[in-house]
């Protein structure tokens, strides 16, 4: 029940909700937006996105603020994110008419989970796209499903915004150069699983990759984009192979803003030692602060927060993000549009 939820003590994770809406891509044109409460698709045994890895998502957030209007965070970053991951790997892509609509309509269907201003958490919307056409040999499927659910999430990291440990990784690639690294497919995902899974039995939040060519420079923050600030500038790693972070993208202009200069370069794996605040931030995680990073491989730790607090400007992004997101910010940069 909508009423015995504790707002303030959610997870990241999945909880049941009212409805979803689907779209469906057959004979060369999308259908009309569906509702529906089940929380189950049927989808043909042949389907490519269970053979051949056709499948896409994204996430976004919704969010409550005072004056008690729901807010949405650059959406449109969002669905052309997607029609890039679509044509990466073959698939209809979804127009912005109909990414939005469907946007707006499951938060309506929704909106009693959408969790109160102040509670530290918010409604997370999971676009899905996936070749729902049956193929044996190695093609594109001829049909499509568009999707979104949504479900109250708090932060990413139990930890919430408090300084987490991190563990390089040199075993393991999420992704190749000239692969799918830049695009946001669920591959890539099942790629970092087995680092993700070694890090956390090490008590590890999350594990840093390199890149897969040299194991040199810094790639993916497991589920996220990496930065380091350090001379009063905001540094994060430039690669073919990392996904474009929205979060990221706005953290720059914010940094910018605030009077920080701002680099978006390589960053060799040994620079780390040389920045004064570390974090990992994305739509799930906004910015998770570091504590450490220990690159186990070379007897190396890294260490940013003396007192176990995030440091200032990471403090000041945060607080000014989410300040945005929520409206207790002016939002001069047009990204948030009310539902």
């Amino acid at each position: 029940m909508i009423e015995n939820i504790n707002w303030g003590e959610l997870p990241f994770g999945y909880m049941k909700t009212n409805y979803n809406v689907r779209c469906y891509y057959k004979n060369g044109k999308w259908g009309a937006l569906e509702i529906s409460s089940s929380e189950y698709i049927n989808i043909h045994m042949a389907a490519t996105s269970l053979h051949y890895g056709q499948e896409a998502f994204e996430g976004m957030k919704a969010f409550k603020g005072k004056d008690g209007k729901v807010r949405l965070f650059r959406w449109e970053e969002n669905a052309k994110r997607m029609r890039k991951s679509a044509v990466g790997i073959r698939m209809a892509e979804v127009p912005n008419e109909l990414f939005i609509d469907a946007v707006k309509k499951v938060i309506e269907l929704n909106s009693e989970f959408v969790p109160p201003y102040g509670s530290g958490a918010s409604l997370y919307l999971r676009p899905l796209l996936i070749g729902s056409g049956p193929q044996v040999g190695v093609k594109p499927a001829n049909e499509y499903l568009f999707m979104i659910f949504v479900s109250p999430v708090g932060p990413y990291f139990k930890e919430g915004f408090k300084p987490v440990d991190m563990m390089i990784t040199r075993d393991f690639d999420r992704a190749a150069p000239l692969g799918t690294g830049s695009i946001k497919v669920g591959g890539n995902y099942a790629a970092s699983l087995n680092t993700l899974h070694e890090a956390h039995e090490k008590g590890f939040a999350s594990a840093i990759f390199l890149d897969a060519k040299e194991k040199k420079y810094i790639d993916e923050c497991g589920p996220a984009n990496f930065f380091g600030i350090k001379n009063n500038t905001y540094i994060t790693p430039k690669s073919d192979s990392i996904l474009p972070s929205i979060t990221n993208m706005s953290l720059l202009t914010i940094a910018e803003d605030i009077g920080l200069k701002t680099e978006r370069r390589q960053v060799e794996a040994k620079e780390l030692e040389t920045f004064e605040e570390a974090g990992a931030c994305g739509t799930a995680a906004v910015i998770s602060p570091i504590n450490s990073i220990i690159d186990a491989s070379i007897g190396k730790t890294y260490t940013y927060s003396k007192d176990g607090k995030p440091g200032p400007i990471s403090t000041k992004l945060y607080e000014t993000l989410q300040g945005i997101q929520t409206g207790d910010i002016e939002d001069k940069f047009g990204w948030v549009e009310l539902i």
